[in-house]
């Protein structure tokens, strides 16, 4: 699930009264042990307070500057929620939540509000607010505005911010390919760090930044806004985050688009093998892609070219001809790139590049391309992309599906022969969660009973979110039709008119595809 560099990264500006990390978790946490026996079943219409705008164009403006899109006719506004710590004590603590709002022209009482998440967990929303108003097609946005709310815990939703910038150096600089036992044990004892050090800070407070709990948060902003139905477009995580509401809030849902869908009946360890699988695939499709370049292709053997890459860059980091940067790209910086390109097939050329470079001596755009992925700021500091990642995969996660130490072990050495360059790295990334100390709140069972029709998209050669996960949330939800796209890359709207068409006409009229339509490459 992607997680991406923030347009709102160091935007303190736009900060809307959220409160501090330290002075949140003394607050949150006598309510976090009751959040983990959070309830499946719908709570009644809650009685809440407008959400207080304040337009933000101005702000907003000189950051899109340059993008395409940002000649339309644009305003933005930002906004505060506050919402209960815990929604089983609604009358309790609270904590802020920080929203953009971006509409085209003037907005009318006819103007409907379309909620966005772009995925993670640890992606932003209101980023993806602002992006999204640049790049979708505009008889949507004739229609709505774009809603985008930083979920509890991320950007500037009080954030959780527990695993310092040295330590995230560590983190995506070690080896990416473990497989000794000296090298399993360094990526456990990494696990082990990240995991006390968010425990002492935090401590039961940790636990409140679960899937759950932010759906039930998006009814409330639903409620504040005044809509009687959420109309939403969810991107990866975003499709859990979308399919658990639905689950909560089934008479609730009005149109629900769930793009790149995560598979909601696999355990953690075929999500970890889908993934690895998901992306070894699409290294070969980049490959394969790069040679039929002939003369434009700096490799007549990619994943030959990238092993030995990997090799030198393990006995000598390579240093990088940017001005001032003073860091080596290691094999983990290396790969980390690679899985940044991968996401999409426009970053295919650049990925191609970059690694021609490497190969020559210059890690420049390695470090861009990783850099993007991580959060990490031009300054050297760091977006809590990652932590917020960390905090709600780990609470969204029954420690009980989670393979002990010893079968992680044997999935490194089993993945890393099937899967040679992300089998062995996917496998000790289990351990994450298994040495995570806080409290849970599992994801409930999807069916979504009772709700208008959703749609669900999956694509052929999505290596993050494989095909497969959409098949099944589409079969598991009970009033779902699945759309697949024969394209590569992560998500698919609105890459492809076929596909831009039939998502326009669902949101637009709320008229749903055929089920299993399949929209070409």
């Amino acid at each position: 699930m992607r997680l991406r560099r923030g347009l709102l990264a160091s935007g303190s500006v736009l900060l809307v009264g959220a409160s501090g990390c330290t002075s949140f978790a003394e607050t949150a946490a006598e309510e976090a042990a009751a959040s983990e026996a959070a309830a499946t079943a719908a709570p009644a219409e809650p009685e809440v307070d407008p959400v207080e705008w304040s337009d933000c164009t101005a702000q907003i403006a000189p950051l899109i500057a340059e993008q395409p899109g940002a000649d339309r006719d644009l305003g933005f506004e930002c906004g505060r929620a506050d919402v209960p710590i815990d929604h089983d004590e609604p009358e309790g603590e609270t904590l802020p939540l920080f929203l953009v709002r971006a509409s085209l022209g003037e907005r009318t009482d006819q103007t409907g509000n379309l909620f966005v998440n772009p995925g993670g967990p640890g992606g932003s929303g209101a980023d993806a607010a602002i992006g999204l108003a640049l790049t979708m097609p505009e008889p949507v946005l004739q229609q709505y505005s774009v809603v985008g709310f930083d979920p509890r815990g991320v950007g500037l939703s009080t954030p959780v911010e527990c695993i310092p910038p040295d330590l995230k150096e560590e983190l995506f600089s070690t080896e990416p390919r473990p497989t000794t036992a000296q090298e399993i044990d360094a990526a456990f004892d990494l696990a082990e760090r990240v995991a006390a050090g968010c425990a002492e800070e935090y401590g039961e407070a940790l636990g409140i930044f679960n899937t759950v709990d932010t759906a039930r948060d998006m009814d409330r902003l639903r409620a504040a806004l005044g809509e009687e139905q959420l109309t939403y477009l969810g991107y990866s995580y975003g499709t859990t985050l979308g399919s658990t509401y639905a689950e909560l809030f089934p008479e609730n849902v009005g149109r629900l688009v769930l793009d790149a869908a995560v598979d909601p009946d696999g355990d953690p360890v075929a999500h970890a093998e889908g993934q690895a699988a998901g992306f070894e695939t699409a290294f070969d499709t980049f490959a394969a892609s790069c040679r039929d370049l002939r003369a434009g292709c700096p490799f007549d053997r990619p994943r030959i070219q990238l092993e030995r890459l990997l090799e030198a860059a393990e006995q000598q980091p390579i240093p990088s001809a940017e001005q001032g940067e003073t860091r080596r790209a290691t094999p983990g910086v290396i790969v980390t790139a690679v899985v940044a390109a991968l996401y999409d097939q426009e970053s295919w050329p650049q990925l191609s590049q970059a690694l021609d470079a490497a190969r020559e001596g210059d890690a420049a755009g390695i470090f861009s391309l990783a850099d993007g992925y991580t959060g990490r700021l031009e300054d050297g500091s760091y977006s809590n992309l990652f932590d917020a990642n960390y905090a709600i995969n780990c609470a969204d996660t029954d420690p009980e599906t989670l393979p002990a130490e010893e079968e992680i072990r044997a999935l490194a050495a089993e993945w890393s022969e099937e899967y040679p360059i992300f089998g062995a790295g996917s496998a000790v990334s289990l351990y994450n969660c298994a040495v995570w100390d806080a409290p849970r709140t599992p994801l409930p069972e999807r069916d979504a009973e009772g709700s208008a029709p959703i749609m669900v998209i999956g694509t052929e050669g999505d290596p993050a979110t494989p095909l497969e996960g959409a098949v099944d949330m589409a079969g598991d939800l009970e009033n779902a039709v699945l759309l697949t796209w024969q394209g590569e890359g992560h998500t698919a709207y609105p890459k492809t008119e076929c596909v831009t068409q039939a998502v326009n006409r669902y949101l637009l009229a709320g008229v749903a595809p055929a089920d299993d339509l399949t929209c070409p490459a």
